[in-house]
């Protein structure tokens, strides 16, 4: 899983107009991050630079960590950060946007995303499994959808049935939880969301599997979306 994730990520470079790399400020730079940069840099393309997690330090230690990177590559922009606390967010986004090359609409003006409706679905059923498990299940669940039928007519009943994966027996307890507590307040905080994006009633039935080594499965990846090595 992880080859392929990084495989896009550098396949995803020679396709877009700007590259925004996101660092955490909190972290001393290495060479990890040197190696990245470097990556960025072959790319040829404008880049941006998002220094995240400003709220966690003290902003006299902010200028040297923005010098640092500003000597490794001509960033467009440097932008500090707080995800956690929205500041900086609306200004990286006016750097992106300043950023981009003018050019005619890609989608329409009410297209929200180019994923089926089957994938949103997907990855909001394991926002929900992450929301709830905290940090107990940080990378190895995934979620598959086994089944998906579209709603009859419109405002009419989705059933989408879908099944959470981990590796372990002990990961599995987890998910369910005692009395199976869990599993439905993922299921019910799941189709509400759900029921909001489709506009819609929808039937969510949810089972959690155990499937050892599924981030190497080939079969459980093509599933997933993520496009094989090349």
């Amino acid at each position: 899983m992880n080859l392929r994730m990084v495989d896009n990520a550098l396949d995803t470079l020679r396709e877009v107009d700007v590259v925004v790399l996101v660092v955490d400020a909190t972290a001393r730079p290495g060479s990890g991050d040197a190696f990245v940069v470097d990556v960025v840099k072959r790319a040829h393309r404008p880049a941006i630079l998002a220094l995240n997690k400003v709220d966690r330090i003290h902003k006299p230690h902010l200028l040297p960590i923005i010098e640092h990177f500003a000597k490794m590559l001509d960033f467009k922009a440097i932008v500090p950060v707080s995800a956690l606390h929205g500041d900086g967010v609306a200004g990286l986004e006016a750097e992106i946007v300043a950023a981009l090359p003018e050019g005619p609409a890609l989608y329409p003006d009410d297209y929200l995303t180019d994923q089926s409706e089957r994938t949103l679905a997907a990855e909001l059923i394991r926002e929900k499994v992450l929301a709830n498990t905290h940090d107990e299940l940080p990378y190895t669940t995934a979620v598959l959808i086994d089944q998906y039928e579209d709603a009859a007519e419109e405002g009419g009943l989705t059933r989408i049935h879908a099944s959470i994966l981990v590796e372990t027996e002990s990961q599995k307890p987890i998910v369910i939880g005692k009395g199976g507590e869990m599993i439905k307040r993922i299921g019910t905080d799941a189709r509400r969301d759900l029921e909001q994006m489709l506009d819609g009633k929808v039937f969510l039935d949810l089972h959690v599997k155990v499937r050892q080594d599924w981030r190497d499965d080939e079969r459980v990846l093509d599933a997933l979306g993520m496009r094989p090595r090349r």
